[in-house]
Protein backbone atom coordinates (compact mmCIF):
# COMPACT_ATOMS: atom_id res chain seq x y z
CA UNK A 1 0.00 0.00 0.00
CA UNK A 2 1.36 3.44 -0.53
CA UNK A 3 2.25 5.57 1.44
CA UNK A 4 -0.15 7.94 1.38
CA UNK A 5 0.30 10.35 4.51
CA UNK A 6 4.05 10.78 3.51
CA UNK A 7 4.91 10.03 6.89
CA UNK A 8 4.05 6.80 7.69
CA UNK A 9 5.67 3.15 7.37
CA UNK A 10 3.83 0.49 5.54
CA UNK A 11 3.45 -0.84 9.19
CA UNK A 12 2.04 1.98 10.48
CA UNK A 13 -0.49 2.89 7.41
CA UNK A 14 -2.22 -1.01 8.05
CA UNK A 15 -2.52 -0.35 11.75
CA UNK A 16 -3.56 2.84 11.43
CA UNK A 17 -6.41 2.95 8.68
CA UNK A 18 -9.59 3.57 10.51
CA UNK A 19 -12.69 2.30 10.01
CA UNK A 20 -15.11 4.68 9.81
CA UNK A 21 -18.23 3.51 11.06
CA UNK A 22 -21.30 4.91 11.22
CA UNK A 23 -24.28 4.47 13.22
CA UNK A 24 -27.25 6.57 11.72
CA UNK A 25 -29.65 6.95 14.38
CA UNK A 26 -32.44 9.70 14.65
CA UNK A 27 -31.36 12.16 17.32
CA UNK A 28 -29.11 15.04 18.65
CA UNK A 29 -25.59 14.27 19.82
CA UNK A 30 -22.64 12.57 17.95
CA UNK A 31 -19.19 11.23 19.39
CA UNK A 32 -16.31 11.09 17.40
CA UNK A 33 -13.34 8.88 18.93
CA UNK A 34 -10.94 11.11 17.42
CA UNK A 35 -8.18 8.47 17.04
CA UNK A 36 -4.79 9.05 15.72
CA UNK A 37 -2.55 11.70 14.25
CA UNK A 38 1.24 11.43 13.37
CA UNK A 39 1.35 7.81 14.87
CA UNK A 40 -0.12 8.63 18.60
CA UNK A 41 -3.32 7.06 19.56
CA UNK A 42 -5.42 9.16 21.25
CA UNK A 43 -8.12 9.30 23.94
CA UNK A 44 -9.71 12.56 23.27
CA UNK A 45 -13.23 12.67 21.93
CA UNK A 46 -15.02 15.03 20.25
CA UNK A 47 -18.99 15.44 20.78
CA UNK A 48 -21.48 17.51 18.66
CA UNK A 49 -24.70 18.50 18.03
CA UNK A 50 -25.95 18.12 14.80
CA UNK A 51 -28.69 20.89 14.09
CA UNK A 52 -25.70 23.59 14.03
CA UNK A 53 -23.23 21.31 13.93
CA UNK A 54 -21.82 22.39 17.48
CA UNK A 55 -18.78 20.67 18.81
CA UNK A 56 -17.87 20.41 22.42
CA UNK A 57 -15.86 17.86 24.25
CA UNK A 58 -16.77 14.13 25.18
CA UNK A 59 -15.22 12.40 27.99
CA UNK A 60 -12.22 10.02 27.18
CA UNK A 61 -11.63 6.92 26.84
CA UNK A 62 -10.57 4.04 28.93
CA UNK A 63 -7.57 3.89 26.70
CA UNK A 64 -5.60 5.62 23.89
CA UNK A 65 -6.98 4.31 20.57
CA UNK A 66 -7.27 4.22 16.90
CA UNK A 67 -8.99 2.18 14.22
CA UNK A 68 -11.63 1.22 16.16
CA UNK A 69 -15.30 1.21 14.99
CA UNK A 70 -18.84 2.44 17.14
CA UNK A 71 -22.48 1.94 17.51
CA UNK A 72 -25.05 3.17 19.50
CA UNK A 73 -29.01 3.09 20.35
CA UNK A 74 -30.95 5.82 21.86
CA UNK A 75 -28.90 6.44 24.92
CA UNK A 76 -25.90 4.60 24.76
CA UNK A 77 -23.19 4.39 22.48
CA UNK A 78 -20.38 1.33 22.31
CA UNK A 79 -16.72 2.00 21.00
CA UNK A 80 -14.63 -0.75 19.92
CA UNK A 81 -10.92 1.08 21.00
CA UNK A 82 -9.10 -0.89 18.29
CA UNK A 83 -5.38 -0.52 18.38
CA UNK A 84 -3.34 1.08 21.02
CA UNK A 85 -0.29 1.74 20.49
CA UNK A 86 1.47 -1.91 20.05
CA UNK A 87 -1.25 -3.95 20.85
CA UNK A 88 -4.64 -4.72 19.05
CA UNK A 89 -7.67 -4.42 21.68
CA UNK A 90 -10.57 -6.36 23.10
CA UNK A 91 -11.72 -3.44 25.43
CA UNK A 92 -14.97 -1.42 24.46
CA UNK A 93 -16.50 1.71 26.10
CA UNK A 94 -20.03 2.48 26.37
CA UNK A 95 -21.03 6.14 26.43
CA UNK A 96 -24.15 7.71 27.56
CA UNK A 97 -24.65 10.83 25.93
CA UNK A 98 -26.19 13.66 27.80
CA UNK A 99 -23.45 13.56 30.14
CA UNK A 100 -20.97 11.55 28.00
CA UNK A 101 -20.51 9.26 30.17
CA UNK A 102 -18.29 6.29 29.83
CA UNK A 103 -17.85 3.28 31.74
CA UNK A 104 -17.24 -0.55 29.87
CA UNK A 105 -18.84 -2.13 28.27
CA UNK A 106 -17.90 -5.91 27.75
CA UNK A 107 -14.73 -6.74 25.81
CA UNK A 108 -14.90 -8.73 22.04
CA UNK A 109 -14.62 -12.30 21.36
CA UNK A 110 -11.46 -11.38 19.63
CA UNK A 111 -8.38 -8.37 19.73
CA UNK A 112 -9.15 -6.15 16.45
CA UNK A 113 -8.24 -3.08 15.12
CA UNK A 114 -10.26 -1.35 11.98
CA UNK A 115 -13.48 -2.90 12.11
CA UNK A 116 -17.32 -1.51 11.43
CA UNK A 117 -20.14 -1.51 13.06
CA UNK A 118 -23.86 -0.95 12.50
CA UNK A 119 -26.80 -1.44 14.30
CA UNK A 120 -30.77 -0.80 15.25
CA UNK A 121 -32.53 0.48 18.89
CA UNK A 122 -31.49 -2.82 20.54
CA UNK A 123 -28.44 -4.49 18.74
CA UNK A 124 -24.88 -3.58 17.14
CA UNK A 125 -23.25 -5.90 14.57
CA UNK A 126 -19.46 -5.18 14.58
CA UNK A 127 -16.76 -6.18 12.68
CA UNK A 128 -14.21 -7.28 14.39
CA UNK A 129 -11.69 -6.06 10.95
CA UNK A 130 -7.71 -6.65 11.32
CA UNK A 131 -6.87 -8.88 14.25
CA UNK A 132 -3.27 -10.43 13.15
CA UNK A 133 -4.67 -10.66 10.12
CA UNK A 134 -7.63 -9.70 8.79
CA UNK A 135 -11.04 -11.15 10.19
CA UNK A 136 -14.59 -12.10 9.22
CA UNK A 137 -15.34 -12.13 13.17
CA UNK A 138 -18.83 -10.58 14.04
CA UNK A 139 -19.77 -9.28 17.27
CA UNK A 140 -23.09 -8.95 18.27
CA UNK A 141 -24.18 -6.12 21.28
CA UNK A 142 -27.01 -5.99 23.00
CA UNK A 143 -26.78 -2.28 24.38
CA UNK A 144 -28.10 -2.03 28.13
CA UNK A 145 -25.91 -4.81 28.96
CA UNK A 146 -23.31 -4.30 26.75
CA UNK A 147 -23.62 -8.17 26.26
CA UNK A 148 -21.75 -9.65 23.13
CA UNK A 149 -22.26 -12.50 21.32
CA UNK A 150 -21.26 -13.77 18.02
CA UNK A 151 -23.01 -12.72 14.53
CA UNK A 152 -22.96 -14.68 11.59
CA UNK A 153 -19.29 -14.37 9.63
CA UNK A 154 -18.80 -11.90 6.68
CA UNK A 155 -18.20 -13.39 3.52
CA UNK A 156 -15.05 -12.39 3.18
CA UNK A 157 -11.66 -11.43 5.34
CA UNK A 158 -11.56 -7.32 6.00
CA UNK A 159 -10.32 -4.61 7.14
CA UNK A 160 -10.68 -0.51 6.91
CA UNK A 161 -14.21 -1.22 6.94
CA UNK A 162 -16.92 1.08 6.99
CA UNK A 163 -21.31 0.49 7.47
CA UNK A 164 -24.27 2.20 7.49
CA UNK A 165 -27.69 0.88 8.31
CA UNK A 166 -31.51 1.89 9.05
CA UNK A 167 -33.99 -0.17 11.61
CA UNK A 168 -33.45 -3.77 9.94
CA UNK A 169 -30.54 -3.37 7.74
CA UNK A 170 -26.74 -2.86 7.65
CA UNK A 171 -24.37 -2.08 4.87
CA UNK A 172 -21.00 -3.11 5.34
CA UNK A 173 -18.33 -2.05 3.10
CA UNK A 174 -15.26 -4.86 3.26
CA UNK A 175 -12.58 -2.07 2.38
CA UNK A 176 -9.03 -4.33 2.26
CA UNK A 177 -8.95 -8.08 2.52
CA UNK A 178 -5.60 -8.91 2.33
CA UNK A 179 -3.66 -5.78 1.32
CA UNK A 180 -6.07 -6.01 -1.92
CA UNK A 181 -8.58 -2.74 -1.78
CA UNK A 182 -12.09 -4.36 -2.33
CA UNK A 183 -15.74 -3.14 -3.63
CA UNK A 184 -17.55 -6.24 -2.01
CA UNK A 185 -20.45 -5.23 0.41
CA UNK A 186 -22.10 -7.55 2.92
CA UNK A 187 -25.82 -6.72 3.80
CA UNK A 188 -26.70 -7.86 7.43
CA UNK A 189 -30.65 -8.45 8.67
CA UNK A 190 -30.00 -7.87 12.33
CA UNK A 191 -32.43 -10.03 14.17
CA UNK A 192 -31.29 -13.27 12.57
CA UNK A 193 -27.78 -11.71 11.59
CA UNK A 194 -28.33 -12.98 8.24
CA UNK A 195 -25.55 -12.04 5.55
CA UNK A 196 -26.19 -11.48 2.72
CA UNK A 197 -24.69 -9.77 -0.41
CA UNK A 198 -25.13 -5.85 -1.34
CA UNK A 199 -24.52 -4.14 -4.54
CA UNK A 200 -20.68 -3.75 -4.83
CA UNK A 201 -19.41 -0.12 -4.47
CA UNK A 202 -18.66 1.90 -7.51
CA UNK A 203 -14.98 2.39 -6.95
CA UNK A 204 -12.10 -0.04 -4.95
CA UNK A 205 -11.55 1.46 -1.53
CA UNK A 206 -10.45 0.93 1.89
CA UNK A 207 -10.80 3.47 5.29
CA UNK A 208 -13.76 4.83 5.06
CA UNK A 209 -16.75 6.25 6.44
CA UNK A 210 -20.44 6.34 6.67
CA UNK A 211 -23.39 7.14 8.08
CA UNK A 212 -26.92 6.62 7.15
CA UNK A 213 -31.15 7.73 8.30
CA UNK A 214 -33.74 5.49 7.82
CA UNK A 215 -33.50 5.00 4.00
CA UNK A 216 -30.28 6.35 2.96
CA UNK A 217 -26.61 5.70 3.71
CA UNK A 218 -23.97 7.65 2.25
CA UNK A 219 -20.13 6.10 2.15
CA UNK A 220 -17.23 7.75 1.82
CA UNK A 221 -15.07 5.57 -0.16
CA UNK A 222 -11.60 7.09 1.87
CA UNK A 223 -8.31 5.44 -0.08
CA UNK A 224 -8.38 4.41 -3.67
CA UNK A 225 -5.23 3.98 -3.79
CA UNK A 226 -5.20 7.75 -3.12
CA UNK A 227 -7.40 9.78 -0.83
CA UNK A 228 -10.60 10.06 -2.15
CA UNK A 229 -13.46 12.60 -2.84
CA UNK A 230 -16.07 10.30 -3.90
CA UNK A 231 -18.93 9.37 -2.40
CA UNK A 232 -21.48 6.33 -3.01
CA UNK A 233 -25.17 6.55 -1.95
CA UNK A 234 -27.17 2.96 -0.63
CA UNK A 235 -30.85 2.55 -0.80
CA UNK A 236 -31.42 -0.12 1.89
CA UNK A 237 -34.03 -2.00 0.78
CA UNK A 238 -33.06 -2.44 -3.10
CA UNK A 239 -29.22 -1.70 -2.16
CA UNK A 240 -29.20 0.27 -5.49
CA UNK A 241 -25.68 2.22 -4.89
CA UNK A 242 -25.96 5.65 -6.68
CA UNK A 243 -22.93 8.83 -6.79
CA UNK A 244 -23.71 11.16 -3.95
CA UNK A 245 -22.10 14.60 -4.15
CA UNK A 246 -18.04 14.41 -3.75
CA UNK A 247 -16.75 15.40 -0.13
CA UNK A 248 -15.12 19.12 0.12
CA UNK A 249 -11.30 17.51 0.59
CA UNK A 250 -9.81 13.74 -0.51
CA UNK A 251 -10.13 11.53 2.68
CA UNK A 252 -8.96 8.38 3.93
CA UNK A 253 -9.51 6.47 7.46
CA UNK A 254 -12.65 9.37 8.69
CA UNK A 255 -15.24 8.49 10.76
CA UNK A 256 -18.96 9.57 10.71
CA UNK A 257 -22.31 9.92 12.40
CA UNK A 258 -25.43 10.81 11.96
CA UNK A 259 -29.67 11.58 12.96
CA UNK A 260 -32.45 11.44 10.75
CA UNK A 261 -31.15 13.86 8.30
CA UNK A 262 -27.99 14.79 8.67
CA UNK A 263 -24.72 12.92 8.88
CA UNK A 264 -21.19 14.66 9.42
CA UNK A 265 -17.80 12.94 8.59
CA UNK A 266 -14.28 13.17 9.57
CA UNK A 267 -12.20 13.83 6.54
CA UNK A 268 -9.26 11.61 8.48
CA UNK A 269 -5.58 11.67 7.71
CA UNK A 270 -4.68 13.93 10.53
CA UNK A 271 -7.28 17.12 9.35
CA UNK A 272 -9.40 18.74 11.15
CA UNK A 273 -12.21 19.04 8.01
CA UNK A 274 -15.56 17.64 8.83
CA UNK A 275 -18.57 17.92 6.06
CA UNK A 276 -22.45 17.40 6.72
CA UNK A 277 -24.48 15.92 4.67
CA UNK A 278 -28.20 16.42 4.33
CA UNK A 279 -29.73 12.51 3.04
CA UNK A 280 -32.50 13.47 0.76
CA UNK A 281 -30.15 15.20 -1.33
CA UNK A 282 -26.78 14.45 -0.86
CA UNK A 283 -25.99 18.16 0.03
CA UNK A 284 -22.53 18.40 1.28
CA UNK A 285 -21.50 21.71 3.40
CA UNK A 286 -19.22 22.08 5.61
CA UNK A 287 -19.75 21.31 9.30
CA UNK A 288 -17.17 22.73 12.54
CA UNK A 289 -13.89 21.87 12.78
CA UNK A 290 -13.04 18.61 14.62
CA UNK A 291 -11.24 19.88 18.11
CA UNK A 292 -7.77 17.57 17.26
CA UNK A 293 -6.69 16.54 13.80
CA UNK A 294 -7.00 13.07 13.36
CA UNK A 295 -7.34 9.68 11.48
CA UNK A 296 -8.83 6.57 11.88
CA UNK A 297 -11.13 7.42 14.57
CA UNK A 298 -14.59 6.19 15.27
CA UNK A 299 -18.37 7.49 15.82
CA UNK A 300 -21.68 6.69 17.45
CA UNK A 301 -24.86 8.57 17.99
CA UNK A 302 -27.90 9.26 20.10
CA UNK A 303 -31.48 9.19 19.08
CA UNK A 304 -34.94 9.85 19.65
CA UNK A 305 -36.61 6.53 18.65
CA UNK A 306 -33.23 4.71 17.71
CA UNK A 307 -32.47 3.94 14.67
CA UNK A 308 -35.33 5.72 12.48
CA UNK A 309 -38.34 3.44 11.19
Amino acid sequence: MPNYSGVWSLAQQMQAVGAGNWTGIDGTFGIFALGACGGTALTNRSKYTFASCVVTSGGAASTASYGGSAVGNTTVGIFALGFAVATRSTTRDKYTYVGCVVSSGTAASAASARGAAAGNKCIGIFALGYTTVPSTTRNKYTYSSGTSVCATASTGAASGQSAAGNSTIGIFALGTVCFVVATTRNKYTYSGDTNATATAATCASSNGAAAGNSSFGIFALGYTPLASTTRNKYTYSGCVVASATASTAATASGSAAGNSTRGIFAMGNCTTTRNKYTYSSCTNSTATAATNATAAGSAASNGICGVTN
